[in-house]
């Protein structure tokens, strides 16, 4: 008979508590500490990772190549000095050293030692799935983050919470399942999307099961509102929903909100590899980085060069609390956000971000414009008669000039679509600085295209330019 550890013996809960506060407890740690109190927090936890890190072939070979040497990384003042890392970088891992690379520390550890793993992938929105790997300590952490973001915005207490996110093999259904049953007293249901639970058998769990949170992609929650309807239930009245927690980007709010009879609204930021980054708090005035878990770079998508604060940078996140299983430093997101200037009015001294804003290496260039996709919806919001649902269609002619056509769901028909097609080309024209296309279409074309009713993630790009 064999012996090994079990997840539960990895960790301890009350220490992981003390060291990452949730609830009370977090205003009252964090409220009124100095800028040189967290750099001393920040800087602590660093050099642990930095440490595990060297022992891995992955780090070994990439830092390596960049000629950095252990007696190079004395603090975290000398972070700029390691090259950044992607999903590319991952990948190569995991083509190199089929099947799940050598970026995880594992390799080395005598299978009676190993910790136990948890294995996810990422959705694959960007391309091949990606292998995920979690240590007990460091999955934990991640799931008391998202616990603590929660209830940092205000989850109510003994909340029944209704979850859009995907399960399978992804791990965002799994990780937020953990997070609230671990770190809050609610009640979960683990909807998933719609190709695991039907849009219409959602929305009459809702009203069985008094669903008062909904937590998942905005685009998703925000079709979920129109399939109540069409099965007879009105939000507001037959369900009665006091908080959506999601990740609104640069969607409205407003029109979601409204659908959903106004309950109040949340955002929050991670990636499958770091987990929950920064959460919104009840002050509305942007996210709040967790900066006793996370360093958050925010660097030019052209040289990365810092940017200032109030300048659009791609987000490159060190993870301060994963020290045993996937290190994971100077990963760069391509997501891109900015600081949010000015005090916290809550006295905290992490700092805050304006949410995602588009991905650079999602960023079509059109005679000298640089166009996100992401971006592209909200700049209709003011129309009425824009259903929320678009994608664009990047697109070379003959002559080898790009061009983008934007697809947007529209209420208008017939003849009232044909005269307001002007108005929505001259809008866009207006906010994106150059002229594209547009095609007016009805609720519900666009989805086949967008995935809307299938994906975490709906599409909002299809480049064909290099078909």
């Amino acid at each position: 008979m064999s012996s090994f550890p079990t997840y539960l013996e990895c960790f301890d809960v009350n220490n992981l508590l003390e060291n990452y506060p949730i609830g009370d407890d977090l205003i009252s740690h964090f409220q009124g500490m100095s800028q040189a109190e967290l750099k001393q927090l920040q800087n602590q936890r660093f050099m642990q990772v930095i440490e595990r890190a060297w022992q891995i072939p992955f780090y070994q070979r990439v830092w390596g190549k960049a000629g950095v040497t252990p007696a190079d990384i004395q603090s975290l003042d000398d972070i700029e000095k390691l090259p950044l890392i992607s999903k590319t970088d991952i990948m190569d891992s995991v083509e190199q050293f089929p099947p799940i690379g050598d970026f995880h520390g594992l390799d080395d550890i005598p299978k009676q030692q190993r910790p136990p793993i948890v294995f996810h992938t990422t959705s694959g929105t960007t391309g091949t799935p990606q292998p995920l790997l979690f240590g007990p300590k460091s999955r934990e952490v991640q799931s008391l983050l998202v616990g603590r973001s929660y209830r940092f915005m205000g989850l109510p207490a003994a909340s029944t919470i209704q979850s859009c996110y995907g399960h399978g093999m992804i791990n965002g259904g799994h990780y937020i399942r953990e997070a609230v049953t671990h770190y809050t007293n609610s009640m979960f249901l683990s909807a998933g999307t719609g190709v695991e639970t039907r849009s219409a058998q959602q929305v009459n769990l809702m009203k069985t099961f008094d669903v008062n949170v909904l937590v998942g992609f905005v685009d998703y929650i925000k079709r979920l509102a129109d399939v109540a309807q069409e099965e007879g239930l009105q939000p507001g009245k037959d369900i009665n929903i006091d908080m959506i927690i999601g990740h609104f980007g640069m969607e409205s709010r407003d029109s979601i909100a409204k659908a959903w009879g106004n309950p109040k609204m949340f955002d929050w930021y991670g990636v499958g590899d770091t987990g929950c980054i920064a959460a919104e708090g009840p002050d509305h005035n942007g996210m709040y980085v967790w900066e006793d878990a996370h360093f958050l770079e925010l660097l030019d998508p052209e040289d990365n060069s810092p940017v200032k604060d109030g300048d659009k940078g791609n987000m490159v996140v060190t993870c301060l609390y994963k020290d045993d299983v996937y290190p994971i430093i100077r990963f760069n997101t391509y997501d891109l956000t900015e600081v949010v200037t000015g005090e916290s009015e809550l006295g905290l001294p992490f700092k805050r971000i304006r949410g995602f804003m588009g991905r650079s290496d999602n960023m079509v260039k059109l005679r000298g414009i640089n166009i996100y996709p992401q971006g592209v919806g909200p700049m209709m919001d003011e129309r009425d008669d824009f259903l929320g649902e678009f994608i664009c269609v990047a697109v070379r002619d003959d002559s080898g000039r790009d061009e983008m056509i934007v697809k947007v769901e529209v209420s208008a028909q017939g003849a009232e679509r044909d005269a307001i097609l002007s108005e929505y080309k001259a809008l866009l024209k207006q906010k994106i600085g150059i002229a594209v296309q547009v095609e007016l279409l009805g609720e519900g074309e666009l989805t086949p295209l967008t995935q809307v009713d299938v994906r975490q993630k709906p599409v909002r790009l299809i480049d064909k330019r290099f078909n």
